[in-house]
């Protein structure tokens, strides 16, 4: 999770520089455990769904009751009821990709030996969102209304008076081409960054009481130990969340691209 750091007796709280990790190989190479993790997540998950999909069975086994389950919450709790149920069956791989990419990555944050959450480097989330779900909701809605009735729909909300759309009309443009995936991203790494720096602070914070404090705090150290593992089942439940809220939030966008009206 980190290293505690000393100076003069003193403890040294945990920042931003915790999350800059050094090259696995050494100086001269860019192979970062992010990147580790990140390329892990895809074989996870693409074992995961081969595996449980290999020898289907009327009568599931809990294996395959489970890639049932997670497929049937991307395909009708995420997709269908955010994009449609006339047009979502094309986008349920990528919206079920994203969730479970996204989530596994998150989880990564609180399994021993490997804790640390892929999404906590903004590059990652900016990726996904700017690089995937920006062009494929764009371009949905180019493809369906066309290059001038896209941008005036989102654009131009329907039945705002004229007088206002000088005003209105950059805003639409800055939010729906420039704000929204920056905002799409920017969720899920400040909710993984935050996560991880408290559990930095608490954990290390216990262990530097525990060891280098006087007698008289030692206990506060076993209560910020306690308080870790309280956050850790908290981090958990939040690193669910953001999974679900990027697939959400990307399945709402491209349902929004795709309707008839602002």
């Amino acid at each position: 999770m980190g290293a505690l750091v000393l100076a003069e007796g003193e403890f040294v709280a945990p920042g931003a520089k915790d999350f800059d990790l050094p090259p696995i190989f050494g100086e001269g190479t860019f192979v970062t455990k992010p990147m580790v993790l990140a390329v892990l997540s895809v074989v996870i998950v693409a074992a995961f769904f081969l595996i449980a999909s290999r020898n289907l069975k009327i009568v599931p086994s809990k294996f395959q009751f489970a890639a049932e389950s997670i497929y049937d919450f991307g395909r009708n709790n995420i997709a269908r009821e955010q994009i449609g149920s006339k047009d979502f069956k094309p986008f349920v791989p990528l919206i079920l990709a994203l969730f479970t990419f996204i989530l596994v990555n998150n989880i990564f944050g609180i399994i021993p030996v490997i804790q640390f959450p892929t999404m906590s480097h903004f590059g990652f989330p900016l990726a996904l969102s700017v690089l995937v779900v920006y062009p494929v909701y764009h371009f949905v809605g180019f493809k369906r209304h066309g290059f001038i009735g896209y941008i005036k729909k989102e654009t131009v909300p329907a039945g705002a008076p004229g007088f206002i759309l000088p005003l209105l009309t950059p805003i639409e443009f800055l939010q729906k081409f420039f704000i929204n995936p920056v905002t799409l991203a920017l969720r899920v790494f400040a909710a993984m960054f935050a996560g991880h720096l408290l559990l930095l602070v608490f954990t290390l914070g216990g262990e530097f009481l525990l060891l280098e404090a006087s007698a008289a705090f030692k206990p506060v150290g076993l209560v910020s130990f306690a308080f870790a593992i309280v956050l850790t089942f908290l981090e958990a439940l939040i690193q669910v969340l953001q999974a679900y809220i990027f697939a959400l939030l990307s399945a709402n966008y491209i349902g929004a691209a795709l309707a008839a009206e602002h």
